[in-house]
Parts: C-alpha cells; sequence; structure tokens
C-alpha cells in the first residue's frame, strides 16, 4: 500500500486549545493510530497558524512582539496535545523558513503562470488604529440579513458572504470608529482559471458528498478572483518584489502542511517531492471543519496545482461540538480549554466519547455531561476494564498468575471476536468511530456474559481449580482482543494492557492467534470511574475564569465585620481618575471587554472588565472611569489585567460604571 500523510487544520496561535478544537484532533489521531497499528506507513503532520492581524494586535496589546507571542502559545499548543494523546509525527510553525521558502514558490510559479494580476481596490481603513482592516476587524450589519454585529467576511446567522464594505452601519472592531474606504494595489489569485479542474476534482471522491454539493453552490455563482495580500503594517510574510505588501494570511497557512512535513524530511532524509509532487506514489488525506471548506477544497488545491504539486487524496469536514445542546460558554462553564479538562480529568475519557458520537458525515455533536460520565462508566470501567479486573485475581491466587496451558473451549468466542474485527476495522477506515464502539461493546457485552454464566467465583468457591483457570484464559483473551481495538482511541490504556499481559504490541495483526500458558503482571486499576465531583469543579473552573475581579459588583464599602478591614485599609486603596482610549470585546468570553485606560502620569493600563452585557466597545470610548491603581496584575485566561475599574449595581442584575464629574482629569486621586 502506498504511504500516507495525515493533516489536521492548523489552530491559530491567538488562544488556548479547547474541546471544540479536540474534536478534530482527536478524530485524525484516532484514524492516524489505527493505520499505524494495522502497519501502515503513515504520518501526521500539523502546526501552528501564526501570521495575520489579530496575532499582530494581540501582541501589541500585551507589550511583546509577535514572535514572543506565538512562541508562547506554541508552547501551550504542544503541551496541551501531548497530554491528551495526540500523536503528530512533526508539529511545526507556519512561522517558519520552509514555509516562507514554499509559499514564495506557490506564488512565484503560479503568478509566472499568469494566474494572479493586480488591481485597485478600496478598502476599509481605520484613522485611528493607523492599519487597513482585516476582515473580522470589521463589524457591522449583514447586507442580506439584516442580522446584528456580524464579521466583514461571512454572516453567522445566513452564511452569505460578502465584502466588509458591504457591512451596514460598519465599524472598526479594535476602537470602534467608522473606517473610511482607501484605495490601494492588490494581487489576486484567479480562481476561475482552474474551474473545470476543481469541478472535476471535488467530484472524484476525494470529498463527502454533502461538502461537494455545498460547493456546487459556489460554483453556480461563479468563482471570484481571491485577494491574496494584504497591506503592512502586517505579520506575515512579505510577497517577493512587492515592498510593503504580505501574504494574507489564508495563502501561507495551508502550506504549513507543507512546510511541517519538509522539516520532517529534512530531518529524516526522506524525499519530499514523493509526497508533494506524484500522486501515484503517496496518498495525502487533511481533516478539517466545515467552517473552512472554501479554502481547503477550491483555493488550496487551485494553488497546488498551478504550482505543479499534487492535490490532496482526501479532505474530510466535520461539524460542530455543542455542550449540553448549546454553543460553548463561559457564563455556563461549557467553554472549556484543554488546560480546564486535563487538571480534573482523564484525556481517554475524552477520546473515546467523542470516538462514540463521529461518523464520516458532517453532522455537529453534542457532549452532554451526564451522558459522558454515564457512558465511560458503563462501557470503559464497567464492560471492558470489569473483564480484567475481576478474572486476573483468581490467576495469581491459584495459578502463579499463569494462564490455562492450552487455549479451552469458548463457545466459539475468540472466532467471533476475529471475525467482527474485520467490520470493525472497516468502520474505523471509514471514519464510522461510533458504529466501531458500539460493534466493540456488543462484544463486550458477550465476553462478560460468558464470564457471567461460568461464575469464576463460585468455580473457586467449589474448588474447581481446571476449569477456573480456563474460564480466566479466555475472558482475559477476549479482555485482549478488545482492547486491541480499542487501542487507537484509547493509546495508553491499550499500554498498560500491553505491559499486564506480557505482551510484544498491541498492533492488530498479533490477534490472530491467542495466548496461553504464559504468565501476567498483577492486576492493577487501568482506569477509574469518572468522578461527577470533578466534572462539576471543571465547570466551575472554566465558569469562574470568566469571573472578572476586574469591576466590583458595587461601589458601597461593606460594614468592617462583614470583610474584616478598616478605614485605615480602605484608604490604602489607590483610586485614580482614568479615560477609556480603546475598548474591544474578548474572544471566547461572553462577559468581557478590554479596556486600554490612560491614567496620566501613572502611564496606560490594560484591563478586562466584564461589563460586556452592559455596555458596547464604542460606548465606552473617551469616558472617564475610576480605576484602582495599586493592585498587582493579575494573569488571567485571555490576558493580564493591570487594575479595576469600580461599578455599581442596585440589585435588579444591572451594573453602571462610576463615573467621576466633569472636568477631572486622568491620573487623578479619588479620595
Amino acid at each position: 500500500m502506498r504511504p500516507i500523510l495525515v493533516t489536521s487544520a492548523l489552530p491559530y496561535a491567538n488562544g488556548s486549545i479547547h474541546l471544540g478544537h479536540l474534536v478534530e484532533y482527536v478524530q485524525t489521531d484516532i484514524w492516524v493510530r489505527f493505520h499505524k497499528i494495522r502497519g501502515r506507513d503513515c504520518l501526521y503532520f500539523c502546526a501552528d497558524d501564526t501570521h495575520g492581524t489579530p496575532i499582530m494586535i494581540r501582541a501589541r496589546n500585551e507589550g511583546i512582539t509577535p514572535e514572543t507571542l506565538v512562541k508562547r502559545i506554541h508552547a501551550e499548543h504542544v503541551a496541551d496535545f501531548r497530554d491528551f494523546l495526540i500523536g503528530f509525527d512533526h508539529y511545526h510553525s507556519t512561522n517558519s523558513e520552509e514555509n516562507r521558502i514554499l509559499s514564495e514558490e506557490i506564488y512565484v510559479t503560479n503568478r509566472n503562470a499568469g494566474h494572479i494580476h493586480t488591481e485597485a481596490v478600496m478598502q476599509a481603513y481605520c484613522v485611528k488604529d493607523g492599519i487597513f482592516l482585516p476582515d473580522r476587524f470589521i463589524r457591522g450589519n449583514c447586507p442580506a440579513c439584516g442580522a446584528l454585529d456580524q464579521y466583514g467576511d461571512a454572516c453567522e446567522s445566513c452564511s452569505a458572504t460578502y465584502s466588509p464594505l458591504d457591512l451596514k452601519e460598519a465599524h472598526c472592531a479594535l476602537c470602534g470608529t467608522s473606517p473610511e474606504q482607501r484605495e490601494s494595489e492588490h494581487f489576486f489569485f484567479k480562481l476561475g482559471d482552474f474551474e473545470p479542474f476543481l469541478r472535476e476534482w471535488t467530484r472524484s471522491g476525494a470529498l463527502q458528498v454533502q461538502m461537494a454539493n455545498k460547493l456546487s453552490e459556489w460554483f453556480d455563482a461563479g468563482l471570484k478572483a481571491w485577494d491574496i495580500s494584504r497591506d503592512g503594517p502586517y505579520f506575515g510574510f512579505e510577497i517577493p518584489d512587492a515592498p510593503g505588501k504580505f501574504f494574507y494570511v489564508w495563502l501561507d497557512a495551508p502550506v504549513g502542511y507543507m512546510a511541517a512535513s519538509l522539516s520532517y524530511f529534512r530531518q529524516h532524509g526522506m524525499d519530499f517531492d514523493r509526497y508533494w509532487r506524484d500522486p501515484d506514489q503517496t496518498e495525502i488525506y487533511h481533516f478539517i471543519g466545515k467552517d473552512i471548506l472554501y479554502f481547503h477544497t477550491l483555493f488550496w488545491p487551485a494553488m497546488l496545482k498551478g504550482a505543479g504539486f499534487r492535490t490532496p487524496t482526501g479532505v474530510f469536514a466535520h461539524g460542530f461540538l455543542t455542550v449540553n445542546g448549546q454553543k460553548m460558554s463561559k457564563s455556563r462553564g461549557t467553554f472549556i480549554t484543554a488546560r480546564d479538562y486535563l487538571e480534573q480529568l482523564d484525556p481517554e475519557y475524552l477520546r473515546y466519547y467523542y470516538a462514540t458520537k463521529l461518523a464520516k458525515g458532517v453532522d455537529d455533536i453534542d457532549m452532554n455531561l451526564d451522558d459522558f460520565v454515564l457512558r465511560v462508566n458503563s462501557d470503559l470501567v464497567g464492560k471492558v476494564v470489569n473483564l480484567a479486573s475481576r478474572t486476573a485475581g483468581f490467576v495469581h491466587k491459584h495459578f502463579q498468575g499463569r494462564l490455562s496451558g492450552d487455549y479451552p473451549e469458548d463457545q466459539g468466542l475468540f472466532q467471533l471476536f476475529l471475525t467482527e474485527a474485520r467490520s470493525i476495522a472497516q468502520h474505523y477506515h471509514e471514519r464510522e468511530f461510533s458504529r466501531a464502539m458500539r460493534a466493540i461493546m456488543a462484544l463486550a457485552d458477550k465476553a462478560n456474559r460468558f464470564v457471567e454464566e461460568k461464575a469464576p467465583w463460585a468455580l473457586a468457591k467449589e474448588n474447581r481449580m481446571e476449569e477456573l483457570q480456563d474460564t480466566c484464559t479466555v475472558a482475559l483473551n477476549l479482555f485482549r482482543l478488545l482492547m486491541v481495538q480499542l487501542h487507537p482511541v484509547l493509546p495508553a490504556m491499550a499500554e498498560k494492557t500491553r505491559v499486564f499481559l506480557n505482551l510484544q504490541d498491541m498492533n492488530w495483526s498479533t490477534t490472530l492467534l491467542p495466548i496461553f500458558g504464559t504468565a501476567i503482571q498483577p492486576f492493577s486499576p487501568l482506569m477509574q470511574r469518572v468522578d461527577v465531583k470533578k466534572v462539576q469543579a471543571m465547570v466551575s473552573a472554566s465558569r469562574e475564569m470568566d469571573s472578572v475581579p476586574a469591576v466590583t459588583s458595587s461601589a458601597v464599602v461593606p460594614e468592617e465585620k462583614d470583610i474584616g478591614i478598616t478605614m485605615e485599609t480602605f484608604m490604602e486603596v489607590d483610586l485614580r481618575v482614568a479615560k477609556i482610549t480603546h475598548a474591544e470585546t474578548v474572544e471566547g468570553a461572553d462577559k468581557l471587554l478590554r479596556l486600554v485606560l490612560d491614567v496620566g502620569p501613572l502611564g496606560v493600563r490594560s484591563v478586562l472588565a466584564g461589563i460586556r452585557a452592559f455596555y458596547t466597545p464604542e460606548s465606552l470610548l473617551g469616558r472617564l472611569v475610576v480605576l484602582v491603581a495599586n493592585l498587582q496584575p493579575r494573569k488571567m485566561k485571555f490576558g493580564v489585567s493591570e487594575g479595576m475599574v469600580l461599578a455599581a449595581g442596585d440589585g435588579s442584575g444591572k451594573l453602571f460604571l462610576i463615573v467621576p464629574d466633569s472636568g477631572a482629569e486622568p491620573g487623578m486621586r479619588v479620595k
């Protein structure tokens, strides 16, 4: 069989990995591990997507360079993926020399072939921030359906795509001011040059039917030239022979797949062209979310085709994750990061739960937390682990840890498991993981019924030793087969099983013959039951991350007996007048606004304030507030908060910022 190269979409280096992201990486990792334990030559690559204006703006707000920011996020991502047992062969970065070289090659080859042209375009320009605004930094009302507060490139309500200049009541997402239109020369990739090729490729079987049907809508609307350039200042690669112009992040992001593989191939003396030039020698598969279909199934294959590279063998899209039937939400404690989860729970719980939900289609999946607890405890602990835990003790207590000398009569179960393994393997290959899990658990039920019928506890009591040893030998062989079939999903537990049963490996091909006459290790727990309290702690911790100390719920000082402070202690609080010079929403947080405050002689402070439900960013610009200025900076999930602005509540759920009288100046002390 041909070697295969597999990728997952590159996570953006502007935030933490969360449970929604992990759907894709777990799905891909299971598929890759399945092929590897079946003996297939399979490599898995990914990288951080590091370029673009959002990275530049966040770094500026934190007072660091973009390079420092992406390096920090890279380390965080690597740790999260490692701890979730995502087995990349190489994890790279788009901010790399390999990516620059390949991006330039793809651009120059397409340009020289006539697939790129330049034209003057009108763009949204923020005079206050001094930058041309990328699509995602313009908000307004959808020109198609009228939905409020939509991004500048696509409507989340009706899925319409449009130019940011088409937005109604458009405003800069950074400062809230209305952008002006300015002319700039840009570079465009002529996507229409590749329409015949793309029509054929998208119907070649490379895509799921639902996705191919979706693409028909774009073909019917006509393929438009794609703007692949951005004006500086911009964090990215400068376009060859075009000073001050940079590749749009979506040009070099998918090239990151190639760059990651090039980095790996250089380290291992492998041939890059074998994978990326000749489709007859290798296969390439991309796993992506359905929201980035357009880039991966039109622009990406067209760019590759125009540059003389091979196109993907397949692009597999998946749906989104909801938690308890709703979009992830910080206020409900369901916007859960990878680290939030890992601090409380075993990563293999989630890997298995996702596997029970995932199929080859693009439907959204729901993580119901009650179902999560019940399913993991019932299936993995109650059916699979229990099969070993209830029999291994007898082997050590009565038979010095040795299995029967010959494989016993087992009512045909071993052969049945082998027969079913073929269809389970097919389910894995077709990404029908939920079917595979159902089939495996059906086998686990049969194995447990066998143990129940034989009742080894009764055999031991009745001193029927030969029958007892045979029963345990069969049970442990069936357990071994189940764990081999679960190996792609539960790699850590599979390794524990290998050690427990004294096996050489846990690969699929080694299960054709049973084990007997060998010694096993004493049994130790392979997996604990999910503790509901830890699930609740995870939700609480996630919710608490959005409880911001940057705003007080009341300006009224409680009585000393309530909080144990004196008036002298309270007078040590340094209250200062501050002016809001910038306000913006915080991605991933339901309650937060990030405020930049001018505090006169004390300089500029960045504060995270939980007032999003009560104020829009644009309504705050220029307003005076009261700042607690002598608090130590607090590192929070969404950045560092350098103080606290005061607000008052009336008990009805409303919140009001405390505002100094007119005439107050930034930096003045409030007494």
